[in-house]
Order: C-alpha cells, then structure tokens, then sequence
C-alpha cells in the first residue's frame, strides 16, 4: 500500500512537470487571420467588412483595389496609435490591414494578425486589437507560416528570414528634408501626380509627434512598368509568391513614414519575407523569382519622398 502512495507522487510530479512546461512554452505565432466570410459578392462582403470594422470603432483610413478581385481595407484605433507612438519605428505598424480577396471563385476575408505584427515591429501583442478584429470579423484560424515563429524569435533585431538578411531595424533613409513640413509636403505632391506609378492609401499622423505614415500602393511599378521583366508592381509581386490557398492579399500596401526631416521605409526583403517566412529562396513561387522586388520597392518609395537615383541595368539580388 506504501509503495503503491509513493508511485502515485511520482506519476503526479511527472503529470504537473510536464503541464507546468506546457504551459511555460512560448507562443507560436503566424502572420495572417481568417474570418469569416459573409453571403454576398465581392463588394457586398468589402461593405459589410467596413460597416463591421467601423461599429467596432476602427478608423477607416483607406481602401484600394492593387489587383482585380481584391480589396485591401486600412484601418486604425487609439490603441494602435499609442502602440506606434511609444515604439521605435513603431509607426509601420499604425495601420491594420484587412482584405478581401476572391480566390478559385471563394470570397475570404483575412488580416494581418496584430499579435505577429505587434511582435516583429516592438508594439506588443496588441490585445485589444485582437479582440476587437475578432469581434468584427471573427478569426477562423491562423495561417501564413506551417509551423509559426516563436514570439521570442519575432522581436526587432531578432527575426531575419536567412543570414544577410535585413532585420526590422534596418530601414531604409528614402530622403532628407530641410524640416517635417517640407517632408510631407514633398510625399503628398508626389503621391498625388502618382509618381512611379503608386496610389496614396492612407495617411495616419501620430499625435504629438512630428510622424506621417503613408501607405502606397504599387500599381505601375517604377522601374519596367506592369508585365514586364522586373517584378516592381502589387500584381507581379503577389502574383510569384501569394499562390496558396489562403491569400496574404493584406500584406499590402506599403509603408513609408515621415520622421522628423527623413522619410524611411522597411527594407522590401525583410517586410516580404515576415509576410512570407515560409517562402522558399528558389522554385516556381520562391524569392529569386522577384529578386528585382526589393529594389522596385525601393526606388518607388525613394521617388515619392522626391529622390531620383540613376538606376543600375541590373536589380539589386533579394539577398544582398
């Protein structure tokens, strides 16, 4: 009977070490959300889509078609605002990005996952917006990476996609301005000719502080233009690596920001790769294939801030 005692404590320990570690592993998270997908056609769904953020008291900041059958719906709150505000280069992830995508002749509604996002870019998990983007949208499942990121492995300065990679806070310095008037003066003039052949989505100011955050879309390209050899448009891009079932249709559009007198952007092959982690460098949908990307990013978002540079015959390779 004694004996009998001491192996049930024994069995006990090992069931509350084992859950005791469970429950100590760290969160896995993946970059993008499914919710639900409501009756209708595409712009029935992208109108129910906005009316459900908007009674959820999200900020519709801008909409924008990149490609047929597709919208992509940016949104912003307080709680994003103040996350932005008190992270270093927080502001890139301002803006909540939802879409609605048709795909094989299904509508899905998906977003960036905040938690992800929040993560990779130092604003937290972002738990009320999670809460709140499932409340308006519901959250069928996570997807956009098989086996996820470990939330430790995520942060700033930790996640790259491979070695000589980028990190997060590797951006890119687009231009320099005499003062932050001047700066978003230069981004809305040329936003507004449609320079380089992008579209201004949205601009969201951080109160208090001398930040703009603009979200441009890559419609024509600016270096070869649509369907052509360099993949520097929306469509080319996400037409080479947006291929699975699930669509990361709200991995656009892109960020540049105003700070001070400088315009900087995420380097395109480290908001690629997050957006796209289990993408592989070679084959049919990998990363060589829209190795002139990076720089097609670059040199658009550089024309906006009111840079030209000459450019080279080649593009600049993904992994350099």
């Amino acid at each position: 009977m004694r004996l009998d005692w001491r192996i049930n404590r024994i069995l006990l320990a090992a069931v509350l070490l084992l859950l005791g570690s469970a429950g100590a592993r760290a969160e896995v998270l993946k970059p993008f959300i499914l919710g639900d997908t409501p009756p209708g056609i595409l712009n029935e769904v992208v109108e129910h889509v906005t009316s459900a953020l908007k009674a959820q008291g999200f900020q519709i900041v801008g909409t924008y078609t990149p490609y047929p059958r597709a919208t992509v719906i940016c949104v912003t709150n307080a709680e994003l605002k103040a996350a932005a505000a008190n992270a270093k280069n927080g502001g890139f992830g301002v803006a909540q990005r939802v879409a609605v995508t048709v795909a094989k002749g299904k509508i899905q509604v998906a977003y960036v996952n905040p938690a992800y996002l929040g993560t990779a870019y130092g604003l937290g998990k972002l738990e009320g917006v999670s809460a709140t983007l499932k409340a308006a949208l519901g959250a069928v499942q996570d997807f956009g990476a098989a086996t996820g990121i470990e939330e430790a492995n995520l942060k700033p300065g930790v996640w790259r996609y491979a070695m000589f990679m980028p990190y997060f806070p590797d951006v890119d310095v687009l231009n320099e301005f005499k003062d932050y008037k001047t700066a978003v003066e230069t981004v809305e003039k040329n936003l507004a000719a449609r320079e380089a052949g992008t579209v201004k989505v949205y601009r969201i100011d951080l109160p208090g502080k001398e930040v703009s955050i603009f979200g441009v879309g890559l419609v024509e390209g600016a270096i070869d233009g649509p369907d052509k050899g360099d993949k520097d448009t929306d469509a080319e891009i996400m037409g080479v690596v947006d291929w699975q079932e699930l669509r990361h249709t709200a991995f656009l559009p892109y960020e540049l920001m105003v700070v001070g007198n400088k315009a900087v952007a995420l380097r395109g092959r480290y908001r690629i790769a997050l957006h796209f982690p289990d993408t592989k460098m070679a084959g049919a949908h990998g990363f060589t294939k829209i190795m002139s990307a990076p720089w097609g990013i670059q040199v658009a978002l550089e024309r906006v801030a009111g840079f030209k540079r000459e450019l080279p015959a080649s593009p600049i390779p993904l992994s350099q």
